[in-house]
């Protein structure tokens, strides 16, 4: 009978711990500056789980392009489009685009890096969660760490 009640309650522990171990992986990691100008948020970047991209965006950083990105969704296709045309498209690799397309930066003219497709698809799934509850017009600061 202890048995019984015994399985439950680790189970529960079990989910908890695993929902404390998520929420650490995802949760913080958008914040407010504490520069004190609230129009910009910061964005840390992991660059342990996303290298190629992040190496993509620093690199594109220091060679001139903006660490902020103003956020900008309905002109995500058509930046998509100026930024990659014609750059050919390689087999096995993605076409990854700093400032990205739904930056008000991105667009014509933006640096575009070969990346492997896990490393950039799961970065834009994850920058794209951060962001989904923040507003066209939002200002992003990409960090990394």
């Amino acid at each position: 009978m202890k048995k019984q009640k015994i399985i439950p309650s680790l189970i529960i522990v079990v989910l908890l711990a695993l929902a404390a171990y998520l929420f650490e992986e995802n949760g913080p990691s958008v914040t407010t500056p504490s520069t004190g100008d609230a129009e910009v948020v910061q964005l840390v970047f992991p660059s342990d789980r996303y290298p190629e991209t992040a190496e993509h965006i620093q690199d594109a950083i220091r060679n001139g392009e903006s660490a902020v990105c103003t956020i900008s969704r309905e002109d995500a296709e058509e930046n998509r489009k100026e930024s990659l045309k014609g750059v050919p498209t390689k087999k096995g690799y993605d076409r990854d685009e700093w400032p990205m397309a739904m930056c008000a930066e991105g667009g014509a003219g933006a640096d575009i890096e070969y990346i492997t497709p896990s490393d950039n698809r799961g970065a834009g799934s994850w920058v794209g969660n951060q962001l989904e509850g923040y507003a066209d017009g939002t200002r992003v600061e990409f960090m990394f760490k």
